[in-house]
């Protein structure tokens, strides 16, 4: 190997030295804001703050001829490290008043995720399970919040099993249905009611920029101390009628389990080499790969229960095979005409949507060709 290039090699290695020194001082920093954030109740995500920060970057790499993308690229891996770094800081907590959260469910991955949350807060956390649950009454009784997280199959049943609680507690679930057990607290609990359905797994960080749905139930004033808590800690935090939620999710989970649940049937019935898929897939089918494949990791009970949970559920799953059929025939009819057709109407049901997909897909794209071994 020549000097010359192990001499540029040695510089590069200084600057490199000189990047994570500065990488230190910026998490410094960061963690001098997130103690300032968690004193006066500031959500750690702004996302005002952060489109005005990364403008001005780009804007500054352009004039010193520096792509804006990689500043950008570089700045939200930062954020990225800096949101995880404010979380450790603990937050403000909301309620003034004294009392506990009881997580019914607080053993599980989502209910121990939220009992963390609550303790960094400032909050009392108890939690009751299978095993606990006979003393429901006694652990109850200076609850300010009750979170039901179990199973979709038995939501209903252990909110109907609950003991009567305080008049202003506020009664609340994480299932990822929302209109009968919203209906199930509401006839239990007289006091406020409020539906939450986090949209993220237990296995997050932090909850910047991750979205909480809520369906209102009764006392919104009563319940709103929470909500606030929950933007707190870096929430989106978006409101829907019960009923509404329910179908979307129809499509953003139950639709979207099955077809990958299928497409991972498909691969293991035709004993597709894994391996050789990998190592011969593009970016885009990698990271369909990496979607099908992420579901089989995880709990198939769950999923069963996601994707079983309504019967509105299965006549859209039921649809969508119906139309998948149609489009079979379409292709073994060989009909290139019918099928440039039928992408045309749908291109244009997308409109917008289309190009923006293509922009914020092509980011997803280069990480995963980054990352690819």
């Amino acid at each position: 190997m020549s000097t010359e290039l192990l001499a540029l090699r040695d510089k590069i290695d200084e600057v490199d030295k000189s990047i994570l020194s500065l990488i230190t001082k910026r998490l410094a920093l960061v963690a001098e804001v997130g103690e300032v954030k968690s004193k006066h109740g500031i959500p750690i995500y702004d996302p005002n703050r952060e489109a005005d920060m990364l403008a001005k970057r780009r804007h500054e790499a352009e004039k010193v001829g520096i792509s804006p993308n990689l500043i950008e690229d570089i700045l939200r891996r930062l954020m990225r490290e800096s949101y995880i770094s404010e979380n450790d800081k603990g937050f403000k907590k909301v309620y003034s008043g004294q009392g506990s959260i009881v997580i019914v469910g607080g053993n599980g991955q989502m209910g121990r995720l939220f009992a963390r949350l609550f303790t960094l807060s400032g909050y009392q956390v108890k939690t009751l399970g299978s095993k606990t649950m006979h003393q429901a009454a006694e652990v109850v009784t200076d609850a300010v919040a009750v979170i039901v997280t179990v199973p979709i199959n038995k939501t209903c049943e252990v909110i109907k099993q609950l003991p009567p609680l305080p008049k202003d507690c506020i009664l609340t679930d994480f299932t990822s249905i929302k209109a009968k057990p919203l209906q199930a607290m509401l006839d239990k609990h007289q006091g406020p009611v409020v539906g939450l359905h986090p949209m993220f797994g237990p296995d997050v960080p932090n909850l910047a920029k991750q979205i909480i749905v809520y369906c209102e139930g009764r006392y919104p004033d009563k319940y709103q101390w929470l909500i606030e808590q929950m933007r707190i800690w870096g929430a989106n935090l978006c409101v829907i009628n019960a009923k509404e939620h329910d179908k979307c999710m129809s499509f953003i989970q139950a639709l979207r389990h099955f077809t990958s649940f299928s497409y991972g049937v498909n691969l293991q019935r035709e004993q597709a080499d894994l391996e050789q898929l990998i190592a011969l897939s593009s970016p885009i089918y990698r990271l369909e790969l990496m979607m099908v494949g992420r579901l089989f990791a995880q709990d198939p009970e769950l999923y069963a229960d996601i994707i079983m949970a309504s019967d509105d559920n299965i006549e859209l799953i039921k649809r969508y095979y119906e139309r998948f059929g149609q489009m079979v025939e379409l292709i073994e009819q060989r009909d290139k005409t019918k099928f440039i057709k039928s992408f045309n109407e749908v291109t244009q049901w997308f409109g917008s949507y289309a190009e923006r997909f293509i922009k914020e897909s092509q980011g997803l794209l280069k990480f995963a060709n980054d990352n690819r071994e």
